[in-house]
Order: C-alpha cells, then sequence, then structure tokens
C-alpha cells in the first residue's frame, strides 16, 4: 500500500491508520467481527494507507513509500495487565503539568480501547486542552509467551492497569498514582549486564527476573486480584566459577532499598549450643520489623547465602551428634513458608553441590526457583572477553592484532616483558605496553581451567604421542571421530562406545587422542588409578558426579579407563563391585538433558567379563584395537627412528602380534646405559644395537 498523510490533523490523535472502505473489506475474516488496527477513511483511495507524522517517524516511511501490509488477527488472553508509559509534552517548553493518574487513565482507556500498543510505540493524544507523547516502555500480558512471538504487546482493556513516568525535565509531575514495584524496586529500568561486569549469562538473567521479581513489579491491589504470590526463594547451582556469586551480588546492587545481606554458608555454624539458630534469626529481623510495621509496603529484603550446601544438608545425613544442621533447616523453613512466613525476603542460595540440600528446602513455596548457572557457550565467552579487556582497549593497552573471536574458540596477562628483573625498581615504560595476541595464547597455554578438559590426564595416558599403528587401528580412530562428528552436529541418545582388546594394545591412548582431538570443553577419564584407596560407595559418587559435571556442559566426552579394574574384577572366585557395575549401567542408558552432547568411551581388555555382567551390550558400538602385526611394527619403529635403516626390517620381523605397550618397554629396556647422558633414546643420534634388542626380547617374551 502506497503510505499518506492523515485527511484531517484531528485523526493523528486516534493512533489508527486509515484506509479505504474496500481495502478494509479485504482484510477482514469471514464472519469474524474482530476489530483491526486500521480504520475507515472515506477520503481514502483505494491501495493507500494513511498514517500520522509519529507512526511514518517509528516505521521509517515517507509519505508516497509503498509499505507491506497484513493481517493481524490478536490472539486469546491478549489484553494488557500492566502498561508502563513515559509522558512528554509535543511541544518542548510547555509549562508545568500536574496530571492525576486515576483521570488519565480512565480516558486513555476510553480512547484506545481494544488498540494494540507495542514496547517502544509513541502515541500522541490530547488531555484537556494540551497535546501530550507517551511512549511503551512495558507491556505485561497474561499470555503464553508463544503467542506474542518474544514481543511485548497486548490490546487495552478495561483492567489494564497504567503506571504512568515523567522525568523532572518533562515539566509533568503525577499525581494519586497507585504505586506499581516497578518505580521502586530497582534503581534502573534498563540494566546494561556487560556494565555490571557479567557476561554470557543473558538468559539466565532474564529467567531470574521473570520468574523472581515479576510477581513484586505489579501494584499489590493487583496481585490480589490474580491471585499471585511472591517468590520467597532462589537456588542459583552449577560448577564453581561459573558466575553465581556474581549474579547474586550484582542482583543485589541493582535493587533500591535494604542493602542484601551476603552470608557465607559456614560463617552461620558457632560452636555454641543455639547460638547458630539465633544468627539465622537475626538475619531476618530487619524484614520481621519492616514486615510489621509497614505490611504491603514494606520494602524488599534480599538475604544471599553462599554455599548454602554447607548448613542446609539433608535433614538426618549430618552425623555430629549436636543436630545443628537439622535445626538450620528447621529454621529456615519456619522464616520463609512456615506460620512465621516473610513476605518482604527473597532469600538467594548458591551451590556448586545441589544434591546435597534437604529436598524440603526446594519444594514450591520455599527455594522454588532453581536456575543452572552453566559454562558459557561461545557468544558467553566472547562477552566475558569483552568485558576484560575494555579498560585495556580504551586505554590503548590493546594491540591490534588481538582477535576476541579467535581467542573464543581457543577457549593475567604477560606484563613480564616489561619488567626489567636485573633492576626491579626500574619504571615502567606505560606509552610502549601493548597486550597481543601472543600474549593471550600463553595465557591460555599457562591458565587451566578448574572445569573442563583434563588435558594433563589424557597426555599421561599417551606420553610418547600418538602414532601410526596401521591401517586397522586408523581405520578405528577416524570410526571413533565419526562419533565425535555425530555428538557435536546431532541430537541424538547417548553414544557409547567400547574399545576391547589385549592388555598393551594402545586403547588407553586412542581414547585420550580422540578426547584431546575433539576439541570437546567438557573431557574427563576415570580410571582406576583416580579412584585408588577409596571406598566402593565413594568409588561409585566419584563417578557419579563425573557424569552430572558432563550434563553441564554443552559437549562432553566420558572415558571410562580399563572398565574391569573400575569394577575391581578378579579372576579368583570371580568377584567385582556390584555398586559400581549398577552406577555404569544407570549412566550409560541415561539421556542427557536437554543442551548436553555426549560421549562415552570405554575400554576394556575382559570383553567376556563385560558380556558376562550385561555392561557390554550398554555401548552402542565396539571396536577391537589389534595388536601390532609385522608391517605395523614397521611402520612405528620407522616413526621412532631408534633403528638404522638396515636393522628396522629384521626388527620387525620378530615383532609380531605385539602390544605397542611393550614395544615401548622392550626399546627402552634396550637402550645404551650411558650415566652422563639424560639425553632420551628417541631423540638422541646414537641407535639401538639390533643383537641386544633380540636379547631384551628373548627375555621379556621368551621367544
Amino acid at each position: 500500500m502506497t503510505v499518506k498523510t492523515m485527511p484531517a490533523s484531528d485523526l493523528a490523535f486516534t493512533n489508527l491508520a486509515y484506509c479505504s472502505p474496500s481495502d478494509l473489506h479485504s482484510f477482514a475474516v469471514p464472519g469474524s467481527t474482530d476489530l483491526f488496527l486500521a480504520n475507515v477513511g472515506e477520503s481514502i483511495s483505494d491501495g493507500s494507507i494513511a498514517l500520522n507524522s509519529i507512526q511514518r517517524r517509528h516505521a521509517r516511511v515517507s509519505a508516497g513509500d509503498n509499505v507491506y501490509v497484513t493481517r493481524f488477527i490478536p490472539p486469546e488472553n491478549f489484553d494488557l495487565t500492566v502498561l508502563t508509559v513515559d509522558l512528554e509534552f509535543v511541544k518542548r517548553g510547555t509549562k508545568n503539568e500536574q496530571i492525576d493518574a486515576t483521570l488519565l487513565s480512565t480516558q486513555l482507556k476510553k480512547k484506545f480501547i481494544n488498540q494494540v500498543l507495542t514496547v517502544g510505540q509513541r502515541v500522541t493524544f490530547e488531555y484537556h486542552g494540551t497535546n501530550y507523547i507517551l511512549t511503551v516502555n512495558r507491556a505485561v500480558v497474561l499470555a503464553d509467551e508463544n503467542q506474542t512471538n518474544g514481543i511485548e504487546r497486548g490490546m487495552i482493556g478495561n483492567d489494564t492497569y497504567f503506571v504512568f513516568e515523567a522525568s523532572n525535565a518533562s515539566g509533568i509531575k503525577i499525581i494519586n498514582q497507585r504505586e506499581a514495584a516497578t518505580s521502586k524496586i530497582f534503581k534502573e529500568k534498563e540494566f546494561n549486564l556487560q556494565s555490571l561486569g557479567i557476561g554470557g549469562l543473558n538468559a539466565e538473567f532474564v529467567d531470574i527476573f521473570r520468574r523472581a521479581f515479576a510477581s513484586r513489579i505489579f501494584p499489590p491491589h493487583l496481585n490480589y486480584r490474580l491471585g499471585a504470590k511472591h517468590v520467597r526463594g532462589m537456588l542459583l547451582f552449577g560448577p564453581p566459577g561459573t558466575g553465581k556469586t556474581l549474579i547474586a551480588r550484582q542482583t543485589g546492587k541493582m535493587l533500591n532499598g535494604n542493602e542484601p545481606k551476603i552470608v557465607n554458608g559456614p560463617e552461620v555454624l558457632s560452636k555454641f549450643v543455639g547460638e547458630t539458630e539465633k544468627n539465622v534469626r537475626d538475619l531476618f529481623a530487619d524484614a520481621e520489623n519492616d514486615q510489621r510495621t509497614l505490611g504491603d509496603d514494606s520494602e524488599l529484603h534480599v538475604i544471599i547465602f553462599d554455599e548454602i550446601d554447607a548448613i542446609c544438608k539433608s535433614r538426618g545425613s549430618s552425623r555430629d551428634g549436636t543436630g545443628v544442621h537439622d535445626s538450620i533447616v528447621n529454621q529456615l523453613l519456619t522464616k520463609i513458608d512456615g506460620v512465621e512466613a516473610l513476605n518482604n525476603v527473597l532469600l538467594i542460595g548458591m551451590t556448586n553441590r545441589k544434591d546435597m540440600l534437604d529436598e524440603a528446602l526446594l519444594r514450591p513455596g520455599r527455594l522454588e526457583v532453581h536456575i543452572e548457572i552453566g559454562l558459557p557457550d561461545d557468544a558467553g565467552r566472547f562477552e566475558i572477553l569483552q568485558i576484560h579487556t575494555k579498560m585495556m582497549k580504551e586505554n590503548s593497552f590493546l594491540a591490534p592484532d588481538v582477535n576476541l573471536q579467535e581467542l573464543v574458540q581457543y577457549h593475567m596477562l604477560n606484563l613480564n616483558k616489561h619488567l626489567s628483573m636485573e633492576d626491579l625498581t626500574k619504571p615502567v615504560d606505560e606509552e610502549n605496553i601493548k597486550v597481543t595476541m601472543e600474549d593471550f595464547l600463553q595465557a591460555l597455554r599457562e591458565v587451566k581451567p578448574a572445569f573442563g578438559a583434563s588435558s594433563k590426564d589424557l597426555q599421561n595416558c599417551r606420553p610418547k604421542g600418538f602414532l601410526d599403528c596401521g591401517d586397522k587401528q586408523n581405520f578405528i580412530y577416524e570410526r571413533v571421530m565419526f562419533l565425535v562428528d555425530q555428538v557435536a552436529n546431532d541430537r541424538s541418545p547417548p553414544v557409547t562406545c567400547l574399545l576391547e582388546g589385549p592388555s598393551g594394545s594402545g586403547k588407553t591412548a586412542l581414547a585420550a587422542t580422540v578426547g584431546m582431538d575433539s576439541n570437546f570443553p567438557y573431557v574427563k577419564i576415570v580410571s582406576a588409578e583416580t579412584l585408588a584407596c577409596l571406598q566402593e560407595s565413594t568409588k561409585s559418587a566419584h563417578i557419579a558426579k563425573v557424569f552430572e559435571d558432563a550434563y553441564k556442559s554443552p559437549m562432553s566426552i566420558v572415558i571410562l579407563d580399563n572398565i574391569e579394574r573400575l569394577l575391581e574384577y578378579s579372576e579368583i572366585g570371580p568377584r567385582f563391585s556390584n555398586t559400581i557395575s549398577q552406577i555404569l549401567l544407570i549412566y550409560l542408558n541415561r539421556l542427557p538433558p536437554e543442551g548436553c552432547k555426549l560421549l562415552v568411551l570405554g575400554t576394556t581388555s575382559e570383553l567376556r567379563f563385560l558380556k558376562a555382567v550385561g555392561l557390554h551390550k550398554a555401548f552402542s558400538v565396539t571396536y577391537s584395537v589389534p595388536l601390532l602385526r609385522t608391517d605395523d611394527a614397521k611402520k612405528v619403529l620407522k616413526q621412532l627412528n631408534v633403528f638404522s635403516e638396515d636393522d628396522i626390517e629384521e626388527a620387525s620381523k620378530a615383532l609380531n602380534d605385539i602390544p605397542i605397550k611393550q614395544l615401548y618397554f622392550l626399546i627402552e629396556m634396550a637402550a645404551p646405559r650411558d650415566g652422563r647422558s639424560k639425553e632420551s633414546i628417541y631423540t638422541r643420534k646414537e641407535k639401538l644395537n639390533i643383537t641386544h634388542f633380540f636379547d631384551c626380547l628373548q627375555e621379556v617374551t621368551g621367544n
């Protein structure tokens, strides 16, 4: 349709778009009496749509432009519950005016009833002889989010509650406004998370405000009509170092009124009988006084418990004989959901061990909102890097070659090069300080994440690296990497792969190499060595924690090395741990939670045993890793370069069906012994003596 100006000036104050009667008829749904944004203009030609100046400015069109117009049918439950608007005069410099919010609300409902308003929209209207502009800041609809497609908009109805706001500079004073909590609870209308030092947690913040503060945004009388109850407790959980404490502290800074009380869980505990319970009661004392004297007008009191798992363990689980942990849980339940429940308190708990908390504390009406703070994705890591390099960039300390997007893909900065080690009192040349891309890469090499890929453990599984051991092993590597690609790109059930073969055939090194080459953010290996000296129940708990941690990462690999040793298998008996076996079966068959992609790699030298206990069936696919054949051994010896060219052929003929681990042992056993040289046989120019090598081979194998 072609944009036209309004045929009459008074129509500009209706907030309607006007078209011809025939065009309006073409938009109508047969048999429907639905109302539309458009209205009939008798003097408007077919194919034209009349917009006022503010509408044209908002749509960024001019008279004569062509625009695409489509039918919009409001969904069910589309009435606006709360509409927050800014008021200003059309003409700047207008004298000060005092506006009665109740009267203006009634007038606006009459003028704009059944009209759809969207956040950001500007509307002109006339009130008591003065022209105003209102800007929609917030539109709350009690509709399903899918119906609005994420757009904040709704239709004005008789029950819409208006919240009017006006800056001091506008010259407009609002009176008789039944205060909505929005204007009181937060210091700012909009939150810039990056300015608060928070990156990669936008979705989590939206969830927190939607669930924990939504009911407090509505005015008290509206909450009563809706039957809405305030959320009194919220739990932030997730791996260490993901930002739980930061979110809680910064949330407190955003709120008006009382300063949040931040308590470290263990600080509440006391050695004196009854003192711990008193410490808990004291935390709520101010909120109790306010509620007693001010009622619904009381300001919000926020109490933040860091490491809440330290004091709110499951009742009956602590064996200290004092029962103090049980008393703490009971005291908290009384304050937030008992007879003495407070309506002006928000309790925020943080933990990385949600499983240790008393279940009663997590029920509705208590710490009912559970927000998982997980590892950041690529976009989140980019935001974090932007935050922490902002000051460097503003002060010209960031070199031009620094590419934050590239650093995101890799997942303390090196300022030592600007210091003089000979004279530490020498002033630093600030003008020449530049943090380069190489400094970031060096930091990545030096600073290892507490939660992530166990690169050191994986490297220890393949101390000599990963060699070309022949076509069969290369085929297995390619097939397992195909599974890695499948996990990374498809939403599928847990992918599990078992590598079986003789002891020393290189299964563990193959699994570790796949883990390192995957570039997954979380790769953990579970081996008998990591569980040494632990009791059976502790071993089971450790295995369960590895899987639970894996679920917190978007892409993870868990390696179960030498499964028969994890199960404490012994041929004499035979015996094994049924408890650990059941734990493995549970997690091997469990579907990872939404948003987590998991690959489990297992290794074993006792395939028959795994079949007997039913673990073999839990793996999607099994590959047999072979011993080195003569040709394979020849390839390995060439890569290791420990024999002369003439001796490689002869040595490899004697190495048919040998484990690669045993081959490494033979090479080091046959290495020349020179007390003065600490150089490895793999880097020496001196080669192995073939005769001495055969002697060692006979000692080890008997051949």
